[in-house]
This record gives structure tokens, sequence and C-alpha cells, in this order.
């Protein structure tokens, strides 16, 4: 029992830094009346979209949980609401999905609060913009990673059954996958209508205060980069920590060991000691983060990979140490460090393709030269080519924790790699803020260096995201494999023979479902910013005075066209990834289901790297452009360079991400599901 009081209190630790960290950024300066109106502008935007979405996914939840509780709970107690029973299922799944939109609300919260203090302290410096956009995504990495401890940890405790807990990730999943998709479609629906627009019919600068999309923008960033990736990598945590917690308690109940004893057996405990040390870890290395005035791109990706790197190896320290206490094999730390290794490779494989430091961006950039279409060509053969590091990385990562613990290794790799994900998530986070900072800069007319300032934090901001997007879908695939063996292994299918014709079905419905979603997912986009283009082009011929500056922009609007459109598109995607896993186990059986979850976690992660990394590099090159190289802004080179961004924004920033949640989500749901398939 004292490690779940140990995960427990290192939960409670984390909440307390996060608030100590909220308080803090609290107290600084907000900045001019200017400055002040723009930031609650943002709130507002921000505020009103997260109400409307979590309305909408409440009814969805509801919808589940009586799915759950009646088909789930009643066939495994068979008397549901009796007075010695409970739904016990029904009630994990409301509070994952609770603890995700709680995780991604505080994200948002506190980013809307910091974009105005980072801008003001930009006016000081670098390091103390840097401080504080950091600080506020530390709050949310932190969050995250405390309240998806304390919950695994409290329901195991109450109903002693990983099979029950398995709905808390279900819940999780559900909500990222709405969050991610809804948050994705309204941030790129703004941003592409204030590029095309914006950019290149009226030739104005970026953030330019006459454009009606730039709050929407603004928005955007805080509701899909920031509450979208919070809840996001909320459910890759807690999933990676059930799919091992699972796998030991099958491995437990093989031995034929008392429920009582396999309860809170070594193997089961310790991916939740391994997390509680990652908590403790991540907070040590934010403290790290440092930066001096003027440091160039290479300085500052080394501040962050700093605090990374220190908590990393805070972690093994512990691991090291909690393996020896618990007397467990110690090859077990050597899964944990391959784990974070192979993190850690992915990460910094999606720096280079996609930072404008390395070759493969600035030949992107060079491909300007000859017009849109062949950075469109370029584009898309680097993603593609981006694939070959983590699918390697993924294979020897699989291959080397089965050698040495089976498929049990493979998910505390999984829990190995997220371990320190209060950092790694801060540094993904902090992006937003910063490129809201530099918007409000530009907005509010403060002095150049400003913009300068937030435009190189911005700028690493852009890599940091792609790194943690390639983390991301590599601790996706590791945690999708380890529920796939629980959910063979509840399921009782011990091999899925490819000469079995239900098998390769499901395969091949698993293979097309991320390009089915990946298909919807952009088309919202499509059309949420088809109608974005139509309201600002409509606003600058029918407000007079805006483009001179003496009218203002009806941005309300705006704000709104986005919200309704992701709303309205966010929908089918998400009933697609929430039914086909159901549909497929209920017709075609559980071996058809295992196929089509292999399909699935295949195609998912080498199309979910080529997008985000292709996106990335088409964002870095624009901005490399910008930076005054190869013609700068206005040139033909920009304005080819700004038709590929637009392109990578749906890829980078919805599509991209959407995937790591589907493979997740698919099967936490087959695993939820098993008993109905058996």
């Amino acid at each position: 029992m004292e490690i779940f009081a140990i995960a427990i209190v290192a939960g409670i630790i984390g909440l307390i830094f996060a608030l100590y960290l909220t308080m803090k950024i609290l107290r600084e300066d907000q900045g001019n009346e200017r400055v002040q109106f723009i930031g609650q502008a943002i709130r507002e935007g921000a505020a009103a979209f997260l109400k409307r979405e979590y309305t909408l996914l409440a009814i969805f939840v509801v919808i589940v949980t009586v799915i759950l509780a009646l088909f789930i709970d009643m066939d495994i107690t068979g008397r549901v609401g009796s007075s010695n029973s409970l739904p016990a299922t029904a009630i994990s799944y409301i509070a994952g999905a609770i603890g995700s939109a709680v995780a991604g609300y505080i994200g948002m919260s506190i980013a809307v609060r910091a974009n105005t203090r980072t801008t003001v302290k930009a006016q000081q410096g670098l390091n103390p913009a840097l401080r504080v956009a950091f600080d506020s995504g530390t709050v949310m990495g932190v969050s995250v990673v405390a309240i998806g401890l304390i919950g695994v940890t409290i329901l195991y405790l109450i109903f002693k059954d990983i099979s029950v807990v398995a709905g808390f990730g279900f819940g999780a999943s559900s909500i990222a996958l709405f969050a991610r998709v809804g948050g994705g479609i309204y941030t790129k629906a703004a941003d592409v209508g204030a590029d095309l627009v914006g950019k290149i019919d009226q030739g104005i600068p970026e953030d330019d205060p006459r454009n009606p999309a730039t709050i929407a923008d603004n928005v955007g960033d805080n509701v899909g980069d920031v509450a979208g990736m919070g809840a996001d990598l909320f459910e890759s945590y807690v999933g990676s920590i059930i799919a091992t917690v699972a796998l030991a308690a099958v491995g437990a109940a093989a031995l034929g060991m008392a429920a009582s004893s396999a309860f809170d057996s070594n193997l089961i405990l310790l991916p939740i000691i391994v997390a509680a040390i990652g908590i403790v870890a991540s907070i040590v290395g934010s403290f790290l983060v440092r930066t001096g005035e003027g440091a160039s791109m290479g300085r500052l990706l080394w501040s962050l990979r700093t605090g990374i790197f220190g908590a990393g190896v805070l972690v093994l320290i512990g691991t090291a140490v909690a393996i020896t206490y618990m007397g467990l094999d110690f090859k077990l730390f050597w899964v944990v460090l391959i784990g974070l290794v192979a993190g850690q490779i992915i990460g910094t494989s999606s720096e280079y393709y996609t930072s404008d430091e390395f070759q493969p961006t600035k030949d992107l950039a060079g491909q300007t030269e000859t017009g849109p279409a062949t950075v469109i060509i370029g584009g898309l053969g680097l993603g593609m080519l981006s694939t070959v590091i983590p699918g390697v990385v993924i294979v020897i990562a699989m291959w080397l924790a089965n050698t040495l613990a089976g498929t049990y290794g493979v998910a505390l790799g999984a829990v190995g790699m997220l371990s320190t994900l209060g950092i790694t998530l801060a540094t993904d986070a902090y992006g937003p803020v910063a490129d809201n900072a530099g918007g409000i800069a530009e907005q509010a007319g403060l002095e150049p260096e400003v913009r300068e300032r937030t435009d190189k934090l911005d700028s690493l901001g852009n890599t940091t995201a792609a790194t943690g997007k390639g983390f991301a879908i590599g601790s996706a695939v590791l945690t999708a494999l380890a529920l796939m063996a629980a959910f063979s292994e509840v399921a009782g299918v011990d091999v899925f023979n490819l000469r079995d014709v239900d098998v390769l079905m499901g395969l091949f419905i698993g293979g097309l479902l991320p390009f089915l979603f990946a298909a919807l997912t952009m088309q919202a986009v499509g059309k949420a910013a088809n109608e974005m283009v139509q309201e600002v082009r409509r606003q600058f011929r029918e407000i007079t005075g805006l483009m001179e500056g003496t009218a203002d922009a009806d941005y309300a609007s705006a704000v709104d066209i986005s919200t309704r459109g992701a709303m309205k598109q966010m929908v089918l995607p998400g009933l697609i990834a929430v039914i086909a896993p159901v549909v497929v186990g209920a017709v075609l059986g559980a071996s058809a289901l295992g196929g089509m979850l292999i399909g699935s976690i295949v195609t998912g992660f080498l199309l979910a790297i080529m997008m985000a990394n292709a996106g990335g590099a088409w964002d870095n090159a624009k901005k490399y452009i910008e930076a005054g190289n190869l013609g700068g802004k206005g040139s033909s080179q920009h304005e080819a360079a700004v038709v590929g961004d637009t392109v990578g924004d749906p890829f980078k920033d919805t599509s991209g991400p959407s995937l790591n949640i589907l493979i997740k989500l698919v099967s936490m749901v087959a695993l939820v599901f098993a008993p109905l398939f058996l």
C-alpha cells in the first residue's frame, strides 16, 4: 500500500507546484490597456469555445456511460444497481472524461493569462519572456501527470480490477479525441483564413489588428495546441499505465495468484512508482530551463533539453532504486531506459526534419524559388522520408523491450517514455503562449524588438511542437501495442493468423481507418476555413476604413464562425473512431478486431509522423524566409512558402496529432468492450 500512497502524494505535490506556478504567473504585469484588451478578447473567445465543446461532449459522455453500465457492468456483475454492486466501468469512464477535460481546461486557462504577461516580459528580455511562457506550459504538464496518476491510483484502490480502470482510459480517450479534433479544426480554420486573406490578398503582416481573423487565430492556439494537446497526452499517460498494469495482472492470474495477491504485486506497482518518480523529476527539471539574451536557436533548444535530460536522469536513478528495493529483475531498468531513449531519438528526429537550423527545412525553403507546387512536392517527400528513423526506432525498442520482459516490457517502455511528460509537455505547451505573445505585441503596436524576441520563442515553439508530436505518436504506438496485447489476453485470442480471412478483413479495415479519419479532418478544416476566408473578405470589402486602420474589425463574428465550424465538423470523425471497433468486434469477432488494431497502429503511426513533420517543415520554411532569407517577406518565395504553410497547418495541428489518439482510442475501446466479443 505504501507505493499507492507515494503515487498519490507525488500527484498532490504536482498539483501544489502547478498552483504555485499559477500564482507566480498571475502576479506578473499584464501590460498596458491595449495589451489587456487583446488578452481579454482571447480569453473570452477561448472560454466560449470550451464551454460549447464541453456542453456537446457532456451529451456524448452520458450516452456512453449508460451503454457501459448496461452492456459491460451488467454483463460482468449481473446485478447493476443492487446494494452489492456498482456500475464500476461507467464510473471510471466518467472520471476519465472529467480528468481529461479538467487537464485541458487548466492548460488553456493559464495559457490565456500567461500570453499578455509574456508580451510584457519580452520588453525586458528573452529569458524573462521564456520563463513566463515555459512556466505556463509547466502548469499544464505537471497538472496532466498529477491528475492522471491520482485518478488511476485511486480507482484501482477502490475497484481492485484493472479492467474496470480501463474505463478511465476510455473516458480520457473520448474527450481527448474530440478536444484535439475540435480544437484543431478551430485553430486551423482561423489560421488559414488569416493567412490567405491577410498575407496574400491584402499584403498585411501576420497578426495585423486590421485582420478580422487575428483574435480567432490567437484563440485557436490555445484551444487546439494547448487544451487539445493536454487532453491528448493525458490520455497517452494514463493509457500506458493502465496497459502495463493490465498485462501484469493477466500474468499474475496466469501464475495462479489469488486476486488479493495480484492486486499489489510488484510488477503491477512498478509502472505506478515510475510515474510518481517522473512527476518529481519533471518539477526539478523545470528549474533548469534558462537562456541568455540574444541566444541562437541552438542555444534556446539546449536550454529546454537541459531540463528534459535532467529530468530523465533523475527518473533513471529513482527507477533503479525502486527496482532494487522491490526485489525485481534489474532488466526492467533497461526497459525504462529504452523507452526514455527511444522517445528522445524520435523527438530529435522530428526536430532535425522540421527546424530551420538543419538542412532539410533549408532545402525546402529553397524550393520556393520555383513556386508553390515544388514546395508542396518537397514537403510531402520530406514528411514521408521522416518516417524512417521513428519507424526503425520503434521496431528496435519493441524488440529490445520484448526480449527483456515480453509484452509487459513493451508496455513498461511506454511508461518510461512518458515518465518525464510533466516537462516534455511543458516544452510543447509553452509554444502557443509565445505565439500569442507575438500576436499581442503586433496588435498592440509595441516596439519591434519585442516582436523579434517573441518570434524567436515562437520559432523555437514550432520546433518543440514538432518534437512533442513525434514524442506523442511514438508513445502512442507503444501504448496501443500494449493495449492490444491486453485485449488479446482478455479476449482469449493468442494468435492473429494472417491466413484467417477474418483477421485479414480486420487488418484492411484498420489500415484504411487512419486515412478515412485524416481525410475527414482535413476536409473539415477546408470547409471551416472557406467560411472564414469569405467572412474576412466580406469585412475588408464592407467595413469602411478597415484597411486604412480608421475602423475596427468585427472579431466576434470571426470567432463565432470558427467555433460553429469546429462543433459541426468534429462529430463524424469522433463517432467513427468510437463506433468502428465495436462494430467490427460485434460483427466479425475478436480475431478480426485484433487485425483491425494492428492495421490502424501501423498506418496511423506512419501517417501521423509524415503529416506532423511535413507540416512543421512547411511552417519553419516560411519563417526562415520571413527572417530575411531568400528574398524575405513580400517576395514571390515568401508567397510560395505561405501556400505550403497553409497546406501544412491542418497536417501538423489537426489531422496528424489526432491520429495518435485514434490508434489508442480504438485499442482502449477494444479492451473495454472485450467481454462482449468473447
